[in-house]
């Protein structure tokens, strides 16, 4: 199973050539550089799905935060079992 996570852009870095744009993705406090090659109109505070490495698409703000509480209940429903 593959699963995809939302996160949120907080920096961006100057490549010229969009293939090899990356971007400093926040997962709920955990930071990564992340291939913005996908999205190249993606800019800072936007959020993205990433799979891989890659940013696969650009969220809506209601969606990606309805996502990300989706998996913080599932993790406190976890955390009781």
């Amino acid at each position: 199973m593959c699963l995809a996570i939302p996160g949120q852009i907080t920096s961006l870095s100057d490549h010229s050539d969009p293939l090899a744009r990356t971007g400093r993705i926040n997962f709920s406090g955990i930071s990564k550089d992340i291939s913005l090659a996908y999205v190249p109109e993606a800019k800072i505070n936007d959020y993205v799905i990433v799979h891989a490495g890659f940013a696969l698409s650009i969220l809506d703000e209601a969606e990606a935060l309805a996502s990300l509480q989706a998996f913080q209940d599932l993790a406190d429903f976890e955390s009781t079992l």
